[in-house]
């Protein structure tokens, strides 16, 4: 790298406590697990891991309760290297947390609860956004994440939005923010409807908000619209046996917003976020699979001359 990115991700910061089964539950019972993990997690704290893995400076704009769960979350991951200043305490709020089970295919169920009074709307920016090459926020804390966005493309900074499940009133509040939107397949079946497809869903989102658009469909990689041939392209994602692929679109979303802050064209940058997310997917344990730089760029290249 000529310079190191520098890169603010808003959004998520809980604790997530990750069970491994052989398969998912399908009625009530007692469940034992293979194998389980607790850390520190969710959509911006596991992406802001990811680009940090991969070379970038990284801030985390997050909120927590003033409970000690909230000081062990930012703990963690100041240990990570993440400047977590900015990050907001609440009195008398608790500190959001998650169950997940994953299941011998990597597929999970996620049962999150994040207290209300801990999402409130901030006061003000804790942060310069000039000082960024990249802005990422992603859908759990909405007016901090309209607040950054506004903010970076008002500065010029790539306004990436994660467009994840949520309210379709919550995605749709925040697509105005954004210079690039990047939603799960789930995500832009609320926004434009289950009957249409990935690629036709880059189409009407695209030509609803004259953006950036990719949208994620795991295993069958990412429909993308390029901006040169104003076309809806494909790049497809590495063929892995998936362990769990929890906190996968995550690290996709971290790794995209290094490539963007780097400026490298859009083929290389989701070619190189693909593979992040591939290489985490064969780890267990969400946002600590997050693979660094040089394992990404193996297997970036790997694929490449395949």
């Amino acid at each position: 790298m000529a310079s190191v990115p520098r890169i603010l991700s808003v959004g998520a910061l809980t604790q997530d406590t990750i069970y491994r089964l052989d398969e998912l539950p399908r009625g009530p019972g007692k469940f034992i697990p293979i194998e389980a993990v607790q850390n520190a997690a969710g959509m911006a704290s596991s992406a802001a891991t990811a680009a940090k893995r991969q070379g970038a400076d990284v801030a985390l704009w997050a909120s927590v309760g003033d409970d000690s769960l909230g000081q062990e979350l930012i703990a963690e991951l100041s240990a990570e290297g993440i400047d977590c200043s900015g990050i907001r305490r609440v009195a008398g709020a608790r500190s959001a947390i998650a169950t997940i089970l994953v299941d011998a295919r990597g597929e999970r169920m996620i049962v999150p609860f994040y207290d209300p009074r801990a999402t409130t709307a901030p006061a003000a920016l804790p942060f310069d956004i000039s000082q960024f090459d990249a802005v990422l926020a992603d859908v759990r804390w909405p007016a901090a994440a309209a607040m950054a966005l506004q903010a970076a493309k008002a500065a010029g900074v790539p306004a990436i939005l994660d467009a994840d499940v949520a309210a379709r009133s919550v995605i749709e509040g925040l697509l105005p923010f954004a210079s690039h939107i990047v939603a799960s397949e789930p995500a832009a079946g609320i926004l434009c409807g289950d009957e249409i497809s990935a690629p036709e869903a880059v189409q009407a989102l695209h030509t609803r908000t004259g953006v950036f658009v990719a949208v994620t469909a795991g295993g069958d990689g990412t429909f993308w619209l390029d901006s040169e041939s104003g076309r809806v392209r494909h790049t497809p994602a590495p063929k892995i046996t998936p362990v769990d692929t929890l906190a996968a679109g995550d690290v996709f979303h971290g790794s995209f917003a290094v490539g963007l802050a780097e400026g490298w064209d859009m083929e290389r940058t989701i070619r190189f976020a693909s593979a992040a997310a591939a290489l985490k997917c064969l780890q267990f344990g969400g946002r600590l699979g997050a693979p660094n730089r040089a394992e990404t760029l193996a297997m970036l290249e790997g694929q490449l001359a395949g």
